[in-house]
Parts: C-alpha cells; sequence; structure tokens
C-alpha cells in the first residue's frame, strides 16, 4: 500500500508530524499508520542545519503523560517480583546478598531498558533514565514500594491501550 498524496507530495504523520517522503504505509520515526490519517505537505519546510533537530529532542513529549512517566507494564511486574524476591533474602541473610541485590539491578536495568525502547517507543534518553532508576531502587536494600511502580505500570498500561 502506497502512501503518498496525488501529485506525488510527501504526507505527514498524524502522530509525530514527520514527513514521509517515500510510499510507505508507516511512519518511519514512530511507526504509525499513515494511511489513517495524514495531511499533505505542500511545501516542504528546509531548516538550517542548527534547527534541523529541534523537534526530535524529546519526541515522547508529544505523546503525553504516560510516556513520559510510564514503564511498560511486564517492566513494572518484572520489577515487583525482583525486588520482592532480594528483599527477602536480604532480610533473611541480614543484607549479606547485598552484591547479589546490586547485579541483579544491573540485569533489571538492562532489560528494562531494551524493553522501554522496543516494547514501550521510549528514546534512548528517556529509556536509560528509567532503567537507571529501576536498577537503582531494585539494588537497594529496601522493598520497591508499590506506590511508585504501580501507577507508572498502569500508565504504561493506558499507553499501550491508546496506541492500538
Amino acid at each position: 500500500m502506497e502512501v503518498l498524496s496525488s501529485g506525488g507530495l510527501p504526507v505527514n504523520c498524524s502522530r509525530c508530524g514527520s514527513a514521509a517522503h517515500e510510499a510507505t504505509p508507516y511512519c518511519r520515526s514512530c511507526g504509525a499508520p499513515l494511511f489513517l490519517a495524514a495531511t499533505t505537505v505542500n511545501s516542504p519546510q528546509i531548516l538550517p542545519p542548527e534547527q534541523a533537530g529541534w523537534h526530535q529532542h524529546h519526541i515522547a513529549r508529544a505523546n503525553g503523560f504516560s510516556q513520559i512517566f510510564g514503564v511498560h507494564p511486564s517492566v513494572a511486574i518484572l520489577a515487583l517480583i525482583v525486588d520482592a524476591m532480594l528483599f527477602g533474602g536480604e532480610v533473611a541473610t541480614a543484607g549479606a546478598i547485598l552484591p547479589i541485590s546490586i547485579g541483579a539491578g544491573a540485569v533489571l536495568g538492562v532489560v528494562a531498558y531494551l524493553a522501554q525502547k522496543n516494547w514501550y517507543g521510549d528514546d534512548h534518553d528517556s529509556a536509560l533514565i528509567k532503567a537507571l532508576i529501576l536498577g537503582f531502587l531494585t539494588a537497594i536494600p529496601a522493598p520497591l514500594p508499590a506506590i511508585l511502580s504501580v501507577p507508572t505500570g498502569i500508565l504504561g498500561l493506558i499507553h499501550t491501550f491508546r496506541k492500538k
């Protein structure tokens, strides 16, 4: 399915605003279907090099509150489970497994980073910040309060349903 307006003009994605200069059914920036709601670009705007990437500074801002503060529901559940297991072990061993907790926090951070980028659609910086926060909070020898992880998981669930 080709998506170009009549006359071969490119179309703008209604979700992120980027122009599709090639015939494609999906936006190359955000993956949204272009054929549902696309606007034609009558004259492409050419920006100076210093302003060319201004709109990509933080694409998540355009996707709303749930994109900025949410985590994928699977990541939130995984963080709660790993933290509960580690905290139980730390209590039972009087903190002797702290090095294991730090390693598990680092692994959880890597998993969270990859999941946020690939499943949730975060850019590099947002996914990295969320992953570092989750890894750090998991490595601390204290229980991860559900008041932190449950709301972010709920936001992630809302975001996931809104994308579909």
